[in-house]
């Protein structure tokens, strides 16, 4: 549902739609899923995406660019990063918002906007500055760190990337929006189906296509089976940075066992070809059957050792137990969402509202808040969709490889998706002008809410944890950089 709202009651009625329920409507406390904005002409066109008990509706406003709105983010704590991209991205003025600073280096300013950053900072004679980046030594991808600390103690982690903006959601404005799924499938490469099935979705409800219960269930499997990859890349991320030599290479081994059975599915390791708009984009009958069936045996028996093995280890709960806690008002305060989020006790996963697909499914909460809880949360989740994935495999013999055909996109229309990707929500949402042609496309990695949590996560904390901290999100540079 699309809600056009003036201006003048812009404010309003997004900050009533995500206060608390009170009777007697009784409605359910809303979230914003996404906010965002463009240009048009001296016009801004604003667009929030809020979820109030699992129903989306879109609330939207025009306003002059010129006089801008004054921020909502004392208010709603979660739009912060929101609202600091619409200012970044469209130039309006948000007024009274408490940090309003560029989310992000989006080019053009090179190296002299990366020197004249605003850094905060922190005054006292044992004060010192940590700076890491701009590039990460691990995944090589560009971010920068600025640590503020007394000793060994972070008084404040200030997190800053962008420095090599790939312009993503330009590039989607231009072509053929329906052949743009190979550009998709690029965005993150850990996220590749969540991406490329989201598109999907926005360019249906656009085009007007139904798709059938198979496809859906074609889709699912390979983005359980992305999630259940990824999570164990977490996990033997986080051995190594711990030390943990037996999950290390027993993680990576058995992530090796996930993609490669991608690789049989749809011909990649990362999923890509294995989701296109209309219909399934690969076949599953008895060889790609048997190749899942004898993965899921293989991963069945050895994940659970493993997780034991790792879990019970003094020395892993030591290091993992009471590092990097962001409490579960917090995390609701920030919007936290995701693995993250539910490992701080937030109920939030998209799955939840596809019963059609994921029956009887409870999101994977743990109350601790900590980096033990966010590796509980991802060995759950990898359990969860083992056995959702046998599930399909005893239940069905395969399905046909067919494509529905994609005609024109409706004009003067919104698609809105929402994939509960391995890192949590991933958002596209797609807009037509009034020739059907793409006149705005948003892209929405769960990284975008999260950052903030890390930088909270190690505040009262030693600096030696934060290697701990960041791989326990494990978030996405490259999603932040859209």
């Amino acid at each position: 549902m699309t809600t056009w709202v003036p201006a003048s009651a812009w404010r309003e009625a997004l900050t009533d739609r995500v206060a608390a329920a009170t009777p007697p409507s009784g409605h359910p406390a809303g979230r914003v899923v996404t906010l965002f904005g463009r240009r048009e002409g001296d016009e801004l066109v604003v667009t929030a995406v809020i979820e109030r008990g699992g129903v989306l509706e879109t609330l939207r406003t025009r306003m002059p660019a010129a006089d801008g709105y004054h921020s909502m983010t004392e208010e709603v704590p979660a739009l912060h990063a929101f609202e600091r991209e619409l200012h970044e991205q469209t130039g309006v003025a948000v007024r009274g918002h408490p940090w309003l600073k560029p989310l992000r280096f989006e080019g053009g300013g090179g190296q002299a906007a990366m020197r004249t950053y605003p850094w905060y900072t922190v005054e006292g004679r044992d004060v010192h500055e940590v700076a890491v980046g701009p590039i990460h030594a691990g995944v090589i991808e560009p971010g920068s760190f600025r640590f503020m600390c007394l000793g060994e103690r972070v008084l404040h982690l200030e997190i800053q990337l962008g420095y090599q903006h790939r312009g993503v959601e330009q590039l989607l404005r231009s072509g053929d929006s329906r052949r743009l799924t190979p550009l998709v499938e690029t965005i993150a490469g850990d996220s590749t189906v969540a991406n490329a099935w989201a598109h999907a979705l926005a360019i249906e409800q656009l085009a007007g296509v139904g798709v059938s219960r198979e496809t859906e269930l074609s889709r699912a499997v390979l983005l359980e089976l992305e999630r259940v990859g990824m999570h164990l890349a977490s996990l033997a991320g986080l051995a190594t940075d711990i030390g943990h030599l037996q999950g290390a290479s027993t993680y990576g081994r058995l992530r090796t066992t996930v993609i490669n059975t991608s690789m049989r599915l749809c011909g990649s390791r990362f999923g890509r070809s294995g989701v296109r708009p209309g219909a399934p984009a690969y076949a599953f009958g008895a060889d790609q059957r048997g190749a899942l069936q004898s993965a899921l045996e293989l991963l069945g028996r050895d994940v659970p050792v493993i997780d034991d093995r790792f879990l019970s280890d003094i020395s892993v709960q030591h290091r993992l137990g009471g590092i990097g806690v962001v409490s579960a008002a917090r995390a609701k305060e920030i919007g936290l969402i995701g693995v993250a989020g539910r490992a701080s006790g937030q109920d939030l996963d998209q799955r939840v509202h596809r019963a059609d697909l994921y029956p009887n499914l409870l999101p994977e909460v743990e109350p601790g808040g900590d980096c033990l809880a966010r590796t509980r949360v991802r060995m759950r989740e990898i359990h969860a969709s083992l056995g959702w994935l046998r599930a399909v495999v005893e239940s069905r013999a395969g399905w046909p490889r067919a494509r529905a055909s994609i005609g024109l996109l409706a004009p003067s229309s919104m698609g809105v998706a929402v994939v509960e990707g391995f890192r949590g929500e991933v958002v596209h949402c797609m807009e037509t002008d009034a020739s059907g042609a793409l006149v705005h496309y948003k892209v929405q990695d769960p990284s975008l809410q999260n950052w903030l949590g890390l930088a909270l996560c190690v505040r009262g904390g030693a600096i030696s944890d934060f290697p701990i901290c960041n791989k326990s999100f494990d978030l996405s540079y490259c999603g932040q950089d859209l």
